[in-house]
């Protein structure tokens, strides 16, 4: 990968050898691994065991504010936002850390906001059979801030809803209510 970023400097004007680019080839190589590293994981392993069985629990569990980054498969340039993950069990439950893990896995890819959220909904679906399950994505898109038409105030969201989520208007209610809702700082 280093030699394709040395010959992209060139094919911009640059000169790749020049002090301050020396190691940006290799740099550039690590980050983008790095923020690709989605696709090196599957959802067994994100979930290592912690899917937890005959638990009585049957109301909502919700994680909210979950910080994520991507990268737009377009255009290449960063994505970023908050996700909000709930679901109502069915006698399975989840650990908590793991909700945000699936985030983090399925956000290190290249991505369009809307495949990310259904994703996450879909692995939840997949591994616990709730109930019903609810994922909204807010996101800032440097495509649309850097580039294009340049609407620095513009935030995409987008929501995936299954089982009560999509079925029940009091339950989707209560989850859009909720990840409104700023409590008081922890």
């Amino acid at each position: 990968m280093k030699e394709l970023i040395e010959e992209l400097l060139r094919q911009v004007g640059e000169d790749p050898h020049r002090e301050g680019l020396e190691k940006t080839p290799q740099r550039v190589a690590e980050m983008l691994r790095f923020l690709t590293s989605g696709y090196e994981r599957d959802l067994k392993e994100v979930l290592n065991e912690a899917v937890f069985t005959d638990e009585q629990y049957d109301e909502m569990v919700l994680v909210k504010d979950i910080d994520f980054y991507s990268l737009c498969e377009h255009h290449m340039l960063p994505f970023f936002g908050k996700a909000h993950v709930a679901y109502i069990p069915d006698r399975k439950i989840l650990g908590l850390s793991k909700l945000a893990r699936l985030v983090e896995m399925y956000s290190r890819r290249l991505q369009v906001q809307e495949r990310l959220t259904t994703q996450v909904a879909q692995a939840i679906q997949d591994a616990l059979a709730p109930r019903g399950v609810g994922v909204v994505l807010e996101a800032v898109h440097l495509c649309m801030l850097m580039r294009g038409v340049e609407k620095q105030n513009s935030k995409a969201v987008t929501a995936h809803m299954l089982g009560a989520f999509r079925d029940c208007p009091m339950t989707r209610g209560e989850f859009l209510e909720l990840i409104k809702s700023r409590g008081p700082a922890l």
